[in-house]
């Protein structure tokens, strides 16, 4: 028995052990083996006129035998000698690929592209064997050899028989084992199963002995009550797709082969509402399909959700969900990115360099972004129907990056317009306003019905001022972020000075407070800390009273942190604003001015309560505001 040439046979427990992640690729380094091997062929027959083949000669089989518990991965490839065979499968790590596209160097064209050059996937076959056996005979000689090795010990290099050129790689499946499961790889859909998913694109065709049910002839004295019999056959079939539809001009495909592209391999009911086909050239190429689904996943917003584009190398695939090549403001898109520029690690489960990832992942933003701008100008009922699935994650990208992500998301953003009865942009309520207005108006609430029914809200479309309704969690959070847009700023109606009272509107509230600063103090008393001061009311017409906010937080950020988890104790400066025109003022005023003391605090406490109703809050003792309204009815 010879042994592995390396220091030490711990490097290839390393090998088997810790390189790779997943068992299950064995598969898919064994065949882009075989598919190196068949272009290293293809390449030869370019160059050199005494190698005759034709590219449709060459092929892969995959087969298994259950009892045996074997797997055989065949090619009809370029095949190795006796030298070879010591060479790229006695020194671990040595990759004869590697060699191979050294040698060729620029002599290579576009149709020679090698997947392989680490000269470690051999050995993941390891993983799922106890025993690995290599039948090769290389082209143009005739003498076939066997290379076995059953353990980390070493390996034998004999003479063998083998009538045509090319390789075999026999594995003895090991049994199986507590949680590992490698009865799945002696199986006919266990293998048609990891082929198609890493192993679809390869160029060459994948073929297998599958089992197929044909119906029998009806005997000629059959009577009518026959059931029609079946019997099994075995057919060898392609199992591979081979050429990638994401390599194909968008001309080339129909939309109906794209949505059943999306739909087979996304898991989606619902065709897609866009698809998106990238082709970089460059110093840095790649392909891209990408789609903008349909219907939100039922898991989009949950810790389960995984986002990411699966990732192809030259048609093999790296991985299944890469997140680094989408920003989580998009993290709904779904779709592929095959390059054959990617620096990958010996096992081709990560990417050696994270500035190629950047780079594709810049072109991929942008591309989505161009595509939704399309869709907003040119389908905007398409487009709301997006921002409907997929907005609420828009706006926590501008939320979670501190305002950082407005340039790419602002103007995606859709609201509902209180005066235009739809949903519209920024940049259309912007344009619609007069130079002079200094803000974007907008209202936070449970509903665009109970935001419609708002004093303030009312107050501020009597100034003549569009109000944009925010009724999701994020959306308050997504402008305070933002804070400004086209240069004007981002105001909450239920907030501070809105800066639309007139000089004497702001002279007659300031007249009227001062003439009843006992009454508001006697109020302020009433409520105690529950809010940080009352005051008159510059905004309010039919409402006898609101609660509005000073500071940072808002009624409605309030509600949210109230449902958060540690969030406990963050309130906002509640402020009740009383409507100094009201009939109930003047009661108010009355009740102070003969002493009554009693009535005040009642009517403050009743007051404050109604305002917190109508913002949809919850009181603070319910019983005690219901005794107190019966009281009055008596």
């Amino acid at each position: 028995m010879r042994k592995f040439k390396t220091e030490s046979k711990k490097l290839l427990d390393l090998m088997i052990n810790s390189i790779y992640t997943n068992k299950e690729i064995f598969l898919r380094e064994l065949i882009s083996n075989a598919s190196d091997a068949m272009d290293k062929l293809y390449f030869m027959s370019l160059t050199d006129p005494n190698t005759r083949v034709a590219k449709d000669e060459l092929r892969i089989r995959v087969s298994f035998d259950k009892e045996a518990r074997t797997v055989t991965i065949s090619d009809s490839g370029v095949g190795m000698d006796k030298d070879e065979l010591e060479k790229n499968l006695g020194t671990i790590a040595h990759s004869g690929s590697f060699d191979f596209k050294s040698e060729s160097g620029d002599e290579q064209n576009d149709d020679i592209d090698i997947i392989g050059q680490f000269g470690v996937g051999f050995y993941s076959a390891f993983m799922v064997s106890d025993g690995v056996k290599v039948i090769t005979k290389k082209y143009g000689t005739g003498q076939a050899y066997v290379w076995e090795s059953c353990s980390i010990e070493g390996y034998t290099i004999e003479e063998a028989e083998k009538d045509a050129y090319g390789t075999d790689v026999i594995l003895t499946i090991r049994e199986d084992a507590g949680d590992e499961k490698y009865d799945t790889y002696l199986s006919e859909q266990g293998l048609k199963n990891l082929i198609r998913k890493y192993s679809n694109y390869v160029r060459y065709p994948i073929e297998m002995e599958c089992t197929e049910r044909r119906a029998l002839p009806k005997p000629e004295d059959a009577g009518d009550d026959y059931q029609t019999q079946y019997e099994e056959y075995a057919e060898l079939k392609t199992i591979n797709s081979m050429t990638p539809i994401w390599k194909h001009k968008k001309s080339e495909v129909s939309q109906e082969e794209y949505d059943e592209f999306y739909k087979d391999n996304f898991h989606d009911f619902t065709d897609p509402v866009r698809t998106i086909s990238i082709h970089a050239e460059g110093s840095f190429s790649f392909d891209a399909l990408l789609f903008i689904p349909g219907r939100a996943p039922y898991d989009l917003y949950s810790k389960e959700f995984k986002k990411g584009l699966a990732l192809y190398s030259s048609g093999v695939m790296i991985m299944e969900k890469c997140e680094d090549l989408l920003p989580d403001c998009f993290n709904f898109v779904r779709g592929v990115v095959d390059s054959e520029d990617l620096s990958l690690n010996i096992s081709r489960e990560t990417l050696q360099q994270d500035s190629q990832l950047r780079a594709i992942a810049r072109r991929i933003e942008k591309k989505i972004k161009a595509e939704l701008v399309d869709m907003r100008d040119n389908d905007r009922e398409g487009y709301e129907k997006v921002f409907e699935n997929f907005g609420r994650g828009m706006k926590y990208g501008i939320y979670s990056s501190y305002g950082a992500q407005e340039d790419l998301l602002g103007d995606l953003l859709l609201f509902y317009s209180a005066r235009e009865k739809k949903m519209i942009t920024l940049d259309e309520y912007v344009s619609a306003v007069s130079e002079d207005q200094k803000s974007i108006f907008y209202a936070a609430g449970e509903s665009n019905d109970r935001l419609s029914k708002m004093s303030i809200v009312e107050f501020v479309l009597g100034k003549g001022h569009d109000v944009l309704f925010c009724t999701q969690d994020v959306d308050e959070f997504c402008l305070t972020a933002m804070n400004q847009y086209a240069e004007k700023d981002l105001r909450n109606v239920a907030g501070g000075d809105l800066g639309l009272d007139s000089e004497d509107e702001k002279s007659a509230a300031k007249v009227v407070a001062e003439e009843n600063g006992d009454l508001l103090a006697a109020m302020k008393d009433a409520l105690g800390d529950r809010v940080a001061k009352v005051a008159v009311s510059t905004r309010l017409t039919d409402a006898p009273a609101c609660i509005t906010t000073q500071g940072p937080i808002s009624l409605e950020m309030e509600k949210m942190f109230a449902s958060a988890p540690g969030a406990d104790g963050v309130k906002s400066e509640r402020v009740l604003e009383i409507n100094a025109g009201h009939p109930i003022f003047e009661t108010l005023k009355g009740a102070e001015e003969a002493g009554d003391t009693e009535k005040v605090e009642r009517y403050t406490d009743i007051l404050y309560n109604q305002a917190l109703l109508v913002e949809g809050m919850p009181i603070e003792d319910p019983v005690a505001f219901t005794r107190s309204v019966c009281e009055l009815m008596k």
